[in-house]
């Protein structure tokens, strides 16, 4: 009823770009009225982050700020999502990998506030919990969706088969075909993606704003793939975290949580797989690759050698410790993920037209 009434008002049926465009300014309009209520609620409730005691001591300064702000930004952007558009096999896909992996996220930040700790679920537990989710949302975009075992290699024209081993059951009389090898590579993926926005979400705005880009970038990408829905969902995501921003800029008055760093990766995997640009989002969500790649790096080189390659890892608190501000950091890295997102995208574009 509410999709019917915004598109007699507005006629936005007949300009799907101009739908992208008003879901993503809603949806930071929602999202910027939510925030500022959360944050108050939090503070009653006493909801206040827990910061690490090896992390940088200048965060200590931190601690107590109102956290699980990724619940405002998944809110926001499915009820703007659901404003302006209807559910469709690919989105239900996306949305559900967002939800299921902020709920994981959810449970890790109700267990940090109510143990009073910086640790909540443990590794293993995340691990499990994610590979839970991907059986679920492989099974179903391959089988319900249509989704390609086959994983593309960019400018190249080459395809992959990923779903040469597979499995073939019969249930309440529908065939369901388990691809093994594709699902392991859909966990790398999932949690790789996920946890890696997780480890990026440690300076006011950081995660945010890179979510932003990407998000965007993607848009473009399903917009040309005539997957209208999905464009909106990503102009959702990308305007929830808009609105988002303006609190959670430095100083932040808010944190994302694992709600929402957890949860905005799963959109951004989702987004990958269904867009079957798997591959490109090494480049696409580069920014993520640097940030995990810096703490295997930095783990793997002090195990065996005895001595850190980095001040401090993630990344980005090298940087911090090399004496560079916040804000300069989280600017910097937006710009690096801006050309490497829009580096992604051209690639996109040059494989679509071979």
């Amino acid at each position: 009823m509410l999709i019917r009434i915004f598109s007699n008002i507005f006629n936005i049926e007949r300009f799907p770009t101009y739908q992208v465009f008003i879901t993503a300014v809603l949806s930071l309009i929602v999202a910027g009225i939510l925030t500022p209520l959360w944050i108050k609620f939090s503070k009653a409730k006493d909801l206040g982050q827990i910061i690490r005691v090896d992390g940088p001591q200048g965060h200590l300064v931190k601690r107590g700020t109102p956290t699980m702000g990724g619940l405002v930004i998944l809110l926001s952007a499915l009820f703007s999502f659901f404003i302006v558009s209807d559910l469709q096999n690919l989105t239900i896909v996306a949305i559900f990998l967002m939800i299921s992996c902020g709920l994981v996220g959810f449970f890790d930040d109700y267990l940090k506030l109510i143990k009073e700790k910086s640790l909540g679920l443990r590794a293993r537990t995340k691990l499990i919990s994610e590979a839970l989710i991907t059986i679920v949302f492989g099974l179903l975009a391959v089988n319900w969706v249509g989704i390609s075992t086959d994983v593309n290699l960019p400018l190249t024209g080459i395809n992959l088969s990923f779903g040469s081993v597979a499995s073939v059951v019969t249930l309440g009389g529908r065939t369901i075909v388990i691809p093994w090898i594709y699902l392991i590579f859909l966990f790398l993926i999932i949690a790789g993606t996920s946890n890696a926005v997780n480890l990026t979400d440690g300076l006011d705005g950081l995660a945010a704003g890179t979510v932003t880009i990407i998000m965007l970038a993607y848009a473009g990408i399903v917009f040309r793939q005539d997957h209208l829905n999905l464009a909106i969902f990503c102009a959702a995501v990308a305007g929830a975290c808009i609105g988002f921003l303006w609190y959670n800029s430095h100083p932040a008055d808010i944190f994302m949580g694992d709600t929402g760093s957890l949860g905005l990766g799963g959109a951004i995997a989702a987004m990958a797989i269904l867009t079957k640009t798997e591959l490109l989002l090494i480049l696409i969500g580069g920014i993520y690759v640097i940030e995990g790649l810096s703490v295997i790096a930095q783990v793997i080189w002090f195990r065996y050698f005895g001595k850190r390659i980095l001040k401090m890892a993630p990344i980005h608190h090298h940087f911090e410790m090399l004496g560079w501000s916040e804000t300069k950091i989280m600017i910097r890295f937006w710009i690096v993920t801006g050309i490497l997102a829009g580096t992604g995208f051209s690639f996109y574009f040059m494989s679509a037209m071979r």
